[in-house]
């Protein structure tokens, strides 16, 4: 049985603890083994090299260097990484080693929730295969991010909120390598019920399948 641990806290408002619940329930209908931790210091714990999968839920907050340079250590060795919106690419903004690992740091949502596109990129990448792109009602993440990304999916700005990015078109999904370790990341998911939307936990299901190490 393949192992995940979920470490979950920080900001409040991202309902770290719901999403916790939900991404537990769906990793253990794919046969995980699933360990739930509150505290950043479950990063330092030697035996995540042994997890299949690490899904960090930690909105801001900090990491001490110790525990990011162990998960980095175990993500490098072939951990997989996943998560979703702050809680993995908002996470920890003064550990730059974090952020290396993650490819990207989320910066703004101009407008804050509104409604915007989300268009496929790879539409016959794995993770992607049989979606459409769709509208969605959220926080548009512009986000700083790795170019060694690839890509699945994206959003076009169109300037209303911060007129200097009108149509900058930003990665909304990607994956990626870390040493022998996969990352798959979505800013999708604000709070706990947008995880519910079809597209949404179609892409974060597949996407940890495909990061989790076998």
């Amino acid at each position: 049985m393949r192992k995940a641990m979920i470490v979950w806290g920080g900001w409040p408002g991202h309902d770290p603890d719901l999403c916790a619940s939900m991404i537990r329930g769906w990793l253990r209908a794919e046969g995980f083994e699933v360990r739930i931790e509150t505290t950043t210091a479950a990063f330092a714990d030697p035996a995540i090299h042994d997890m299949s999968l690490i899904i960090p839920i930690y909105t801001m907050s900090k990491i001490e260097k110790a525990e990011a340079l162990n998960l980095c250590a175990a993500v490098r060795s072939g951990v997989g990484l996943a998560g979703h919106h702050g809680g993995m690419c908002d996470a920890f903004r003064d550990s730059v080693d974090y952020q290396f690992m993650c490819g990207g740091q989320w910066v703004a949502h101009p407008g804050n929730i509104i409604d915007y596109k989300v268009d496929l990129t790879k539409p016959d990448d794995p993770i992607m295969k049989g979606l459409n792109s769709f509208e969605h009602r959220s926080e548009q993440y512009y986000m700083h991010v790795d170019p060694a990304n690839e890509v699945l999916a994206t959003t076009t700005f169109t300037g209303e909120h911060a007129p200097w990015i009108e149509g900058v078109v930003m990665p909304v999904v990607w994956k990626k390598r870390y040493g022998a370790g996969r990352v798959f990341y979505s800013s999708l998911g604000h709070r706990a019920y947008e995880l519910d939307v079809p597209e949404i936990r179609t892409l974060m299901t597949r996407g940890m399948l495909w990061a989790a190490r076998e």
